[in-house]
C-alpha cells in the first residue's frame, strides 16, 4: 500500500494572511475578540482560543474595544455598526473576498441585480449579500432565481469564491437556459479563488489515481466539502474527515493507493497527524 498526498496542502495564503494580522493583533492587546470564527476549522480555532481569542456571533456579546472581522468578510452594514460604537475594526478579509465584495458593490451601484452562486447561509455569502443592499440573491439552484419579486433587466452573476469552476459554469448555463429571455444585459464576473482552483484540480488529478481519497478539513469549511465532493465524483471511496482519530482501519483494507488532500484552514498539525494514523494502519496491515 503506497500513501500519497496532494501537491497542494495546509493553509491557503489568505489564512495565513489572517492569522499573521492576529498574531499582531495578540501581541499589542492581549486578548481579543472575532466577529465570528477566524477560520472554519474546530483545532485552530480552540487553539486561538487558549492564546486569547474569543469568538462573538454578533455586535450584542462583544464586551472589549477590539474587533477583528475573520477573513470571510462581512456586511458593511457590520462594518459601520462597528464604527458608530466606536470600536477598534482589525479587518483580516481575505483580499480575493474582498474583490468579490468590491465587485458585488460596483454592479449594484451601476444598477445592476447580483446573484451569487453560494450557499446562502455562509459567512462570506452573507457578507458579499450586505454590499449588493436589496438588489441581491444567493443560491445554489437557478431555479430559485424566481425568487426576485421582480427579476431585473440588468443582473451580475458571480460566486462564493470556494466553489467549483465547473459547478459554477454548469449553474450559469442553467441560469441562461432559464432566464435569458427575460434579460437585457447579463455580466458574469470570475470571482473563484485561484487557490481553491488549482487544489481542486491537483485533489482531483490525485483522485483519478488513487483507490481510497481522503479529504481533511473542518465539517462546516466550505471549499474543504468542495474538494470531498471533486474527490467523489471521479467514483473513488471519499471519506471527509475533521481529525485523524476519525479514520477507520477498514477503510484500507485491499487498497493499493491511498490519497490524502486538505482544506485550505486545515492546520499542519493536524495534516501530520491524519499522515502519521495513515502510516500506522498500513504498517498493521503490512504486517497482518
Amino acid at each position: 500500500m503506497q500513501i500519497k498526498k496532494a501537491k497542494e496542502t495546509g493553509f491557503c495564503f489568505g489564512v495565513k494572511r489572517a492569522l499573521k494580522i492576529l498574531e499582531k493583533a495578540l501581541r499589542e492587546y492581549g486578548e481579543i475578540e472575532t466577529l465570528g470564527r477566524m477560520v472554519h476549522n474546530q483545532q485552530m480555532v480552540d487553539n486561538l482560543c487558549r492564546l486569547g481569542v474569543r469568538v462573538v456571533e454578533n455586535l450584542d456579546h462583544v464586551r472589549g474595544n477590539v474587533v477583528v472581522i475573520p477573513s470571510h468578510g462581512v456586511p458593511p452594514q457590520v462594518v459601520e455598526e462597528l464604527k458608530a460604537r466606536m470600536l477598534g475594526i482589525i479587518d483580516t478579509t481575505c483580499p480575493i473576498v474582498r474583490r468579490a465584495q468590491l465587485t458585488v458593490k460596483e454592479l449594484s451601484e451601476k444598477g445592476f441585480g447580483v446573484i451569487i452562486f453560494g450557499d446562502p447561509d455562509h459567512p462570506e455569502v452573507k457578507g458579499m449579500l450586505g454590499w449588493a443592499g436589496e438588489r441581491g440573491i444567493a443560491t445554489l439552484n437557478a431555479e430559485m432565481i424566481s425568487k426576485f419579486d421582480r427579476l431585473p433587466r440588468y443582473l451580475g452573476l458571480l460566486s462564493q469564491t470556494t466553489r467549483n469552476p465547473d459547478q459554477f459554469a454548469d449553474f450559469a448555463n442553467n441560469f441562461v437556459s432559464l432566464f435569458l429571455p427575460r434579460i437585457g444585459e447579463l455580466r458574469i464576473v470570475n470571482t473563484l479563488c485561484d487557490v481553491c482552483k488549482r487544489r481542486q484540480a491537483t485533489a482531483l488529478e490525485l483522485a483519478r489515481k488513487v483507490n481510497l481519497m481522503i479529504v481533511v478539513g473542518g465539517w462546516n469549511s466550505a471549499n474543504t466539502r468542495c474538494l470531498a465532493e471533486v474527490c467523489s465524483s471521479t467514483g473513488v471511496e471519499t471519506h471527509h474527515i475533521e481529525m485523524a482519530a476519525e479514520i477507520e482501519d477498514s477503510w484500507l483494507k485491499g487498497r493499493g493507493l491511498v490519497g490524502v488532500t486538505t482544506g485550505t484552514s486545515t492546520p499542519d498539525q493536524v495534516i501530520q497527524e491524519v499522515m502519521l494514523k495513515l502510516e500506522k494502519i498500513k504498517r498493521s496491515l503490512d504486517a497482518a
